[in-house]
């Protein structure tokens, strides 16, 4: 594929538009186009552009830590972008100038689609300044065309921070709206797909009034986000798995470098250690017995969706006795489809109020190991199970005098939130590969009684 970056300059301000094009070469010739750092990460073959200002979040004399730092995302009609531009680009060359911000126009994506997202990277306050500016600007587009009536703010935010923005019963939205004076809807989950990680949060009232909202809205967000961050870091990541690949976590959040650029976030593939390629896994989920109608969803379309989505099998098991406090989910997949079904179910459980807004969400969930590993996860006088604990901070129990299944396998309890849980599960798979490798060399070793030769 060929790449063309063109550069228009303006005094000394730039705006690069990145164009990935020859899609059909890269196809017959085998040559996959290469994605240009900056490009969208949003669809392949996407063309975006990016207004910017080189002191902002972006530019090279930007925060450190500037990728953990959640940009503010916002839809707009696509017939006020062109005045949002302006002529040469001038008035959003002024937007970047006086907040500090890069800008990213996503204008060529979802082509025909009746809205675009712009993407504000900046300080909170130049979030919310740029955001104010462009509001500014398209009530007087609808006042001037008198096309539309309004002009809602629509504030875009991945679906895994969306629950703590809502909160108990909603009462984090109500209180937004009681004190800004806005009305605020947010879309439905059935229109999330593997593609579109995001939610729609609609503000309806004056420009006053909305980027009031913007502030507290994004001020939940952020914290949702800073507390994902932070414990993602605390978990010592899970070796070899790129979480950036599986398009679970805010767009604004790249802990890891991604695993192929762009192509590698839409294919939602992992990199994992060769070990553990496409190696189907079998995990018992345990869920809160009233949370099993919201898993499975009107007419089972939840659980199909999400089966869909994670690339696994997911099975609620009928249970033992009515009155169980706790079902039984049974999810077979591979260890990506692992990550994002428990991911999804958690959430699922949060969003659904199951825990209150101050609890992390801790579920217990059983893997079988084999007996002849068993030990090795519980290490000499317990030595890994506690390392183990301290490292993942999830409660791990082997219990003790268990009757091996007919496999030869017995069960370890894993107790945490989401990624205690994950990193606990990982490193137990780790210790099992080393078992069954072990065993591997050592049959290989023992020699085969030869034939005798007549």
């Amino acid at each position: 594929g060929i790449i063309q970056i063109i550069d228009h300059s303006f005094e000394n301000h730039s705006f690069g538009v990145s164009y990935i094009l020859d899609e059909e070469a890269g196809r017959d010739g085998g040559v996959r186009p290469q994605v240009p750092r900056g490009a969208s990460k949003m669809g392949t073959g996407s063309r975006e552009q990016e207004f910017g200002q080189p002191g902002a979040m972006g530019g090279p004399q930007g925060p450190r830590h500037r990728q953990q730092e959640l940009p503010l995302r916002i839809l707009v009609p696509t017939q006020f972008v062109g005045a949002i531009i302006g002529k040469e680009g001038l008035t959003i060359k002024n937007i970047t100038k006086q907040t500090q911000s890069k800008v990213d126009i996503h204008r060529k994506e979802n082509a025909g689609a009746t809205e675009k997202a712009i993407t504000i990277h900046s300080s909170k306050e130049g979030c919310s300044q740029a955001c104010r500016m462009i509001l500014e600007i398209m009530e007087k587009e609808a006042n001037d065309t008198k096309i539309v009536e309004e002009v809602p703010l629509k504030i875009l935010a991945n679906n895994s921070l969306v629950g703590r923005l809502i909160g108990k019963e909603g009462r984090n939205l109500k209180k937004i709206e009681q004190d800004t004076g806005t009305k605020i809807t947010i879309s439905s989950l059935q229109d999330l797909t593997i593609y579109n990680q995001e939610r729609t949060i609609t503000v309806r009232g004056g420009v006053e009034e909305c980027c009031n909202a913007e502030v507290e809205i994004m001020k939940k967000l952020r914290e949702a986000h800073e507390n994902d961050v932070a414990s993602l870091n605390q978990t010592n990541m899970m070796p070899g798995l790129n979480m950036n690949a599986l398009g679970i976590f805010s767009s604004g959040l790249s802990v890891l470098p991604p695993a192929s650029g762009l192509r590698g976030s839409l294919s939602a593939s992992a990199n994992y250690s060769p070990l553990l390629t496409a190696e189907q896994e079998v995990v018992y989920l345990f869920v809160p017995t009233p949370a099993v109608g919201a898993l499975i969803g009107k007419k089972g379309q939840h659980i199909r969706e999400l089966a869909h989505y994670a690339g696994a099998s997911i099975k609620i098991a009928a249970p033992d006795n009515p009155d169980d406090p706790e079902r039984m989910v049974i999810i077979t997949g591979p260890p990506e489809a692992q990550f994002k079904a428990q991911g999804r179910i958690y959430g699922k459980l949060k969003e659904e109020n199951f825990f209150t807004a101050k609890e992390d969400v801790k579920l217990e969930a059983h893997i079988k190991v084999p007996l002849t590993a068993a030990g090795r996860v519980i290490g000499k006088g317990g030595k890994t199970v506690n390392e183990l604990q301290n490292l993942t901070s999830a409660e791990v129990i082997v219990p003790r005098d268990q009757t091996p299944d007919e496999n030869d396998e017995v069960f370890v309890k894993i107790i945490g939130h989401f990624f205690a849980s994950q990193t606990a599960q990982r490193k137990i798979r780790e210790i099992i590969q080393q078992v069954k490798q072990q065993e591997r060399k050592h049959q290989q070793m023992v020699p085969t009684p030869s034939q005798p030769s007549i």
